[in-house]
């Protein structure tokens, strides 16, 4: 019974006392307690709202890259007119209304709009930066590397010219490009083939064939990233401050020349051609086509009657070297359609202001004509143009390769084979870096022998390189919000020459960044 005595008077103070200095334990602990379940709070919401707005931007990323493709399909539909309705339209070479800022996705919030820009570099006559254009860049304005070795095969040492031309190229990097391009073994002059590559610490052989891409070229002995690319890291076809803080002190020509803000690259391509068809949309009648009776069918269904005559009638008998009797004008009889044609007609040139002789059906004589096509150059202005339009001495249904005079770079009209500074200069001069050249009376590279700038001796040898069209544009497509928050960009190459407009080539260049300010791009805050 003494163990169940109750505690003494003082152990009950002692114990009331600790119990007092344990409430303001607790209370810490719970303030503690508290405070950790707050932060716990705070920083799982903070996260939730990361990964909402991480969402969101990751959903806005899409959607740039679906802008993207918004303005890759409204420029097949666009190009789906006709040459006159697309001017009519405002044209492709700069057409801010059509291609800047189009708005797919509206918003009442105007940062959360949606839009697309079709952007193409502006470039001066001499091919350096001025800024950039909404619209797109004819390939034809480019060299071809594709088509270098069949120029080279036609005139021997025309494909080296046409890339001597390219700004900092050394003959001993153009023959190690026209060796990488050619299907033989044998190194040019200053060139390399096999032998050399085979000899790196890590061999590979040459491509001898066509180019996939133009930036195979780095694999080429002399081919650096500074010379292809030249300053224009991001490649928006402008030079942005920190671009343009170059070390002078090395070893990089482009720092040193305007001309190569954007490198060889932007001077070259592997697509560029041309369609050969009438106004019409058909193949151009093939003047040396076998079947006199099909040439002549086909020349009467466009020409007037002389026009067809003379031609049948050269093909048939070649020019007439020596003439006994004055030759006749505007002859329209039907010649012999029986007779083959024995005389290829190497360029159109060759009609004009020649002669031939003719046996007409039903007569015992031949018969000296006169060319419908005078040397004049004021009838050439009338006649030569519609001429061109419907005949070509090239059966192809497309050309690669040439240099569109309307609006190529001094740049690259110097490597044109037999051309001169003179010619480049007048042509520069006198052009309009705009599409209607393609339409009206400079829709044909004639036009500078027309003008006076060329004569017909000059202009034979540089038809082969020259022409005013192109079927093949490229441009980049820039999806983006207008409020800066999500954008896609891409390189895109457009092809016109079959019904319709198909894509060629894309590349997603988006992991250079939006590459233009939303301001140039174009923002609408209206609402």
């Amino acid at each position: 019974m003494n163990n169940l005595r109750p505690p003494s008077r003082q152990k009950t103070t002692q114990l009331r006392n600790w119990l007092r200095s344990q409430r303001g334990m607790v209370l810490i602990v719970v303030l503690v307690a508290v405070v950790f379940m707050s932060l716990g709070a705070y920083t799982f919401t903070d996260l939730m709202l990361a990964h909402h707005a991480s969402a969101q931007l990751s959903g806005q990323q899409v959607q740039a890259r679906l802008l993207v493709d918004s303005g890759v399909d409204a420029m097949r539909l666009f190009l789906l007119n006709t040459p006159e309705a697309q001017a009519e339209l405002g044209g492709t070479f700069d057409n801010p209304t059509s291609f800047q800022g189009v708005v797919v996705l509206p918003s009442e919030d105007p940062a959360d709009r949606g839009a697309f820009s079709i952007v193409a570099p502006n470039v001066d006559s001499e091919g350096n930066l001025a800024g950039v254009r909404f619209g797109l860049e004819n390939e034809s304005t480019r060299l071809n590397l594709n088509a270098l070795s069949y120029i080279d095969q036609a005139q021997q040492g025309a494909g080296r010219q046409m890339l001597m031309a390219l700004p900092q190229m050394t003959e001993d990097v153009a023959d190690a490009i026209m060796d990488w391009l050619d299907a033989d073994s044998e190194p040019r002059e200053l060139g390399c083939e096999s032998e050399y590559y085979a000899g790196l610490p890590r061999p590979y052989a040459p491509r001898n064939g066509p180019l996939d891409t133009v930036e195979e070229l780095l694999l080429v002995r002399g081919v650096t990233p500074q010379l292809l690319f030249g300053l224009d890291a991001n490649r928006n076809g402008q030079l942005d401050p920190a671009e343009g803080a170059v070390d002078l002190t090395q070893n990089n020509p482009a720092a040193n020349d305007p001309t190569m803000a954007r490198g060889w690259s932007s001077y070259l391509t592997l697509y560029s051609t041309e369609t050969n068809l009438d106004p019409n949309g058909k193949p151009r009648i093939f003047l040396n086509m076998p079947n006199m009776e099909e040439l002549h069918r086909q020349l009467s269904a466009v020409f007037p009657a002389d026009w067809s005559t003379f031609i049948v009638a050269y093909r048939q008998n070649g020019p007439a070297l020596v003439t006994t009797s004055e030759p006749t004008k505007g002859e329209s009889r039907t010649p012999d359609l029986t007779k083959p044609g024995q005389f290829p007609i190497t360029q159109v040139f060759d009609l004009i202001g020649a002669t031939t002789q003719c046996r007409f059906e039903n007569a015992q004589q031949t018969t000296t004509i006169a060319s419908p096509f005078s040397s004049e150059l004021v009838a050439m202005n009338v006649y030569l143009p519609t001429l061109l339009d419907f005949v070509t001495v090239n059966p192809a249904r497309t050309i690669p390769g040439r240099i569109n005079i309307n609006q190529a770079s001094a740049t690259i009209l110097r490597g044109i084979p037999g051309i001169d500074e003179n010619i480049v200069s007048e042509i520069i001069a006198r052009r309009s870096l705009a599409e209607e050249d393609e339409t009206g009376a400079r829709r044909h590279e004639t036009w500078i022998m027309t003008t006076g700038i060329c004569t017909m001796e000059q202009m034979r040898t540089l038809a082969p390189f020259m022409t005013c069209g192109g079927s093949v544009h490229r441009a980049q497509v820039v999806g983006y919000f207008q409020g800066g928050t999500a954008a896609s960009r891409a390189e895109v190459i457009w092809e016109t020459s079959s019904v319709l407009p198909r894509v060629l080539f894309w590349r997603d260049i988006s992991h250079l960044g939006r590459g233009y300010a939303v301001e140039t791009l174009g923002v609408s805050f209206e609402e």
